[in-house]
């Protein structure tokens, strides 16, 4: 005979209260907002001044003789300008839905993170449309999986490939250029990956091991490595399937590096591949540009949470990027 009464009847199942599932990324896996200078600006567009290299790298001094006058040099200002677009998105909470909500759901915060989650991968994909792609910057390199010829590489998953090297080059070029050395390489996950077990990165990296305690490729290692101040790892991914059908999952950093000066805050006559013009502005906005309002919709019975976020990126200097596409196979 089975014992009386069961589980069953003396529990009945309920959301637990500390502990839930959801998918919200991290805020550090994007990387927008670090791997250039954001300028907080009070207007939606204005202009700045540029100041063009050449007239700075020439080297126009003479020999003074006694009561003479020394030799004169000059340089150009041109103007160019910024515009910040608005993007936004909202979630309306029902007042049927709020009225019957279990603990731990709460509705308010959820939507607040929902809309923040979608206003981060939107900003990530507009800085890879940006800034990491083919024809942007002055240096292009393709990776390839064999026989590079000019303007290639061999693919960095490839244990012969010199992923050390190939940064190397790239810098030099800059540097030969524009009188400014590259501090910073941002790459998508899949190429991290890679990087970790590379086996000029493991070389390097055992040549600094200590008895009892192993070598770890962690990211500030591999910065040192590769001779830059910034290594920044593009971890967020995007769901690229429309509603109700199977999700489909990718990096949105995809397999591709971008190696570029930055300096570490934005300042007058101060130089860089690019800056983030964030529209702080408009009432309420934060540093990076972005508010979220929670206002009533009345007719449909709802509140809404809404988020803006009002930016421009600009290409400040082709000059100083050098573009890695298809780094990995």
């Amino acid at each position: 005979m089975p014992i009386q009464p069961t589980p069953g009847d003396v529990h009945v199942n309920r959301p637990l209260t500390n502990i839930s599932l959801a998918f919200a990324q991290e805020a550090s896996n994007f990387v927008a907002s670090r791997a250039f200078p954001v300028v907080s600006v009070d207007k939606q567009s204005d202009a700045y001044f540029v100041y063009p290299l050449e007239y700075w790298t020439n080297d126009e001094m003479k020999m003074r003789g006694p009561a003479t006058e020394s030799v004169g040099a000059g340089y150009e200002i041109s103007t160019t300008t910024y515009y910040a677009k608005v993007w936004a998105i909202h979630r309306d909470i029902p007042d049927q839905l709020r009225a019957n909500q279990d603990s731990p759901i709460n509705v308010d915060r959820e939507a607040t993170e929902f809309v923040t989650a979608k206003a981060l991968i939107k900003r990530e994909k507009l800085f890879v449309a940006t800034y990491m792609a083919t024809g942007i910057w002055t240096y292009d390199y393709d990776g390839v999986v064999s026989s590079p010829s000019t303007n290639q590489v061999l693919q960095w998953n490839d244990a012969n490939s010199d992923p050390i090297g190939d940064i190397q080059n790239a810098k030099t070029s800059i540097l030969s250029l524009t009188g400014f050395e590259p501090n910073t390489l941002t790459v998508g996950y899949p190429v991290h990956s890679k990087l970790v077990n590379h086996p000029d990165i493991i070389a390097r990296l055992n040549s600094g091991q200590t008895p009892g305690g192993p070598a770890l490729a962690n990211e500030r290692r591999i910065a040192e490595i590769l001779g830059v101040e910034t290594y920044t790892v593009m971890k967020a991914i995007e769901n690229t399937a429309q509603e109700g059908q199977a999700k489909s999952m990718s990096f949105i950093g995809g397999k591709k590096a971008l190696l570029t000066y930055a300096p570490s805050r934005p300042g007058l006559m101060t130089p860089s591949a690019g800056y983030i013009f964030a529209w702080t502005g408009l009432m309420g906005a934060t540093a990076e540009g972005y508010r979220i309002k929670r206002f009533r919709m009345e007719p449909i019975a709802s509140d809404r949470v809404e988020i803006e976020m009002a930016f421009d990126m600009k290409l400040v200097s082709a000059d100083l990027g050098a573009f890695f596409d298809t780094i990995i196979a």
